[in-house]
Parts: structure tokens; C-alpha cells; sequence
């Protein structure tokens, strides 16, 4: 009966051993999530790893949202005359300069309409000019009772009458000339001419014909929308200085437009939660265009003593992010992080890993917890040590 006994409890503690043993295998697979098995239980040569060792600098901090570009000033060219259109002096896409000639209507019907004005004011200046003859010598004549009052008095009006003629004539020679003008069309601003839509010979109507659009590209709004979460943090931003900001281009990563936060709407949008803002880019290039999608920075201070790594140490299991490191003789170890913001090939680490860590950049689906390894200095090592200073 005894034996009976100590046989149950033997093989209870089997169970119980063979039990611990599939749970924390499972435990282990569970954080890796297949980037790498549990180690292996045959011996063998200790696999070559690289490691990098852990950045501590200071980083700039980083809002970071898509985008879209937007034209500060956009234009549809109308004729301010009517007429037949004679001439596209810009080209369809052409960059213009504030003041050039864009296209040009015939001007032969407002040049005349000007040659008639001033011809009528040389008719006016002339009888005025014999009004006030006239007037001058009836001023002699009425005081010596040689001229009627009446007949004065009609002078007067004359001359007075001569001088509204000719000032109604100078009023006309101005407005033909302004006419005349308006039959060349041009730039009111500089900016890029868009696709000509009135062909030459076109009868052109008082504001009714597009002849093209022009749209003004350098400088050039960026438009974004923050959340009211981070609008705290942008307006702390502003009251400490101006917020700079950063546009990149998708798939161009390496050119970088630099400009200045301008605007930040007074509303905050009820259903989205957020709040549409602004900043102003030079786009000296002009290769931004309103209407293009790109990724807008916010750079709102910076951060010290920061801890970065490579983020092709980064590895995911069903717990989340993690990266391997060296522990004590040479054996993986795994730690669970926290990310934070990128920077350029590394990556923030906000809690998980200790400045002196050895991180493992290479050979990652091939290792687990626990596993002997040989570290050896990887590539990103001397780049690690140059970002760290």
C-alpha cells in the first residue's frame, strides 16, 4: 500500500515538471512571436551575432503629419475689355514675374476710341481758349457801359462751360487710356501660368471668358490638421519661439523644405477633433504644387540624454516590440520596449533597455532567450558611437 503511494506521487511530479516545462516554452514562444525559438537543447558553437552598442544624445522632438500643399494666391485670368484675342505672349506652365505680359487683345477699337478723346479735347481747349479771350475783353467793356450785363454774363458762362469740356476730356483721355491698357493682360502676381483655355482669334467678353489660371507656388502654404491633444503642445511650442517645420515628399525623403508654423485656426472640428493649421514654405525650387500630398515636421524643442538603437534590432512578438541583448556569458537576453520617435536609421527607446546594453542587430530569427552566442562588432557599431557623440 506505501509503494502504491510513493508510486502516485512520483508520477504527479513528473506531470507537474513536464507541465512547467511546456508552459514556459510556450511563455518564451508567446514574446518572441516566431522571430526566434526558445534555445535550442542540443550543444553546439555559439552563433556569431553583431551587436551595436546603446546612443545616449540629445534628439530633436518631432510632431509629425500628412499634408497637403495649398497656393496662397489663385487666379482666373478675364479680360477687363472685350475683344478678339491676339496674342499668348506667356507659355501654358511658364513662371512669370509680377507685372509680365501674359497674352495681349486687339487694341485698334481702344486706341481709336483714345485718338477721338484727344481730339475732342483740342476742339475744348480751343474754344476755351476763345472763351477766355472773350471774357477778358468784356471785363474792359462792361465797366466803361460799352457791353450789356446780359452779353457779360453770357462770356462767363462760356468760358466757364469751356473749362468742363475740358476737364470732362482730360476725365475721357483717361478712361480710354486705362481701356487701352487693359487690352495687354498681366501678371498681377508672380507664379506659375496653368493650360491656356482661350485659343488666339477667340472674341473675348467684359469678364466672361477664362483666358487661364495663375497661381502663386513660392512661397507656399503647407496645410495640416493636429489633434486637440497635440495643439498643447504646439501653442507651449509657440510661446517659447517660432515652430519650425519640416516638408518631405513621398519617396523623396532626402529633400527637406523648411518653413515656419503661420496659422492655427480659432475653431477645433467637433466630429474629427481636430484644428486645421498652417506654415509658410519659401519653395524657392518651385517643386511643390498646391494640391500635393507630403509629410509635415513640427519641431517643438528637444530632448536629452535619450536612448536610441538601430531599428533593424527591433523585433515583434504577440506582447509587442522588443530587441535582443547581451547578458551575462554571452546568452540572449530579450527586453520588451517601448518606442518612441525615429531618428534617421534609429529609433527612441522610452523603457526597456539600460544605456549600457549590448543590442543584437543581425541573425535575429535565429536566436531566443537564453541562447550562447559570440558577439562580434557590427557595422552600425562605429556609426553608433559617431551618432553618440
Amino acid at each position: 500500500m506505501r509503494a502504491w503511494k510513493i508510486g502516485i506521487g512520483a508520477t504527479m511530479v513528473i506531470v507537474a515538471a513536464a507541465a512547467g516545462t511546456y508552459i514556459s516554452m510556450r511563455y518564451q514562444s508567446a514574446l518572441v512571436g516566431g522571430a526566434g525559438a526558445a534555445a535550442p537543447g542540443h550543444a553546439g558553437p555559439a552563433m556569431p551575432v553583431p551587436v551595436t552598442p546603446v546612443v545616449k544624445k540629445t534628439i530633436p522632438v518631432y510632431l509629425t503629419y500628412s499634408a497637403r500643399m495649398d497656393s496662397i494666391r489663385s487666379i482666373a485670368l478675364q479680360a477687363k475689355v472685350a475683344g478678339y484675342l491676339l496674342d499668348q505672349v506667356a507659355a501654358d506652365g511658364a513662371d512669370v514675374k509680377q507685372g509680365d505680359l501674359l497674352y495681349r487683345i486687339d487694341p485698334r477699337d481702344y486706341q481709336a476710341a483714345l485718338d477721338q478723346a484727344k481730339a475732342q479735347m483740342q476742339r475744348d481747349t480751343a474754344s476755351l481758349d476763345y472763351a477766355k479771350t472773350s471774357f477778358s475783353r468784356g471785363s474792359d467793356l462792361v465797366k466803361s457801359g460799352s457791353l450789356s450785363k446780359d452779353v457779360y454774363d453770357q462770356r462767363v458762362s462760356a468760358m466757364q462751360q469751356g473749362e468742363a469740356a475740358v476737364a470732362a476730356d482730360r476725365a475721357a483721355i483717361q478712361s480710354a487710356e486705362i481701356n487701352l491698357g487693359y487690352t495687354e493682360i498681366r501678371a498681377p502676381f508672380a507664379g506659375r501660368m496653368g493650360r491656356n483655355q482661350a485659343p488666339i482669334g477667340t472674341l473675348v467678353t467684359l469678364g466672361g471668358t477664362t483666358l487661364n489660371t495663375l497661381v502663386q507656388i513660392s512661397p507656399i502654404y503647407v496645410t495640416f490638421t493636429p489633434s486637440e491633444t497635440d495643439l498643447a503642445l504646439i501653442q507651449k511650442a509657440r510661446k517659447a519661439g517660432t515652430v519650425a517645420v519640416e516638408v518631405t515628399v513621398p519617396g523623396d525623403a532626402s529633400l527637406v523644405y523648411k518653413g515656419d508654423l503661420t496659422f492655427i485656426d480659432n475653431t477645433i472640428d467637433r466630429s474629427t477633433g481636430t484644428i486645421v493649421a498652417r506654415a509658410t514654405i519659401a519653395n524657392e525650387d518651385r517643386a511643390l504644387l498646391p494640391g500635393q500630398y507630403v509629410t509635415v515636421r513640427l519641431l517643438l524643442g528637444e530632448k536629452p540624454d535619450t536612448l536610441l538603437v538601430p531599428q533593424v534590432a527591433l523585433g515583434s512578438g504577440q506582447l509587442g516590440k522588443f530587441v535582443y541583448v547581451i547578458d551575462d556569458g554571452n546568452k540572449v537576453g530579450m527586453r520588451l520596449v517601448e518606442l518612441g520617435q525615429t531618428d534617421g536609421e534609429l529609433v527612441a527607446i522610452a523603457k526597456g533597455i539600460k544605456e549600457n546594453d549590448r543590442v543584437i542587430t543581425g541573425n535575429l530569427q535565429k536566436i531566443g532567450p537564453g541562447m550562447p552566442v559570440t558577439p562580434t562588432p557590427s557595422a552600425r557599431a562605429s556609426a553608433s558611437e559617431q551618432a553618440r557623440n
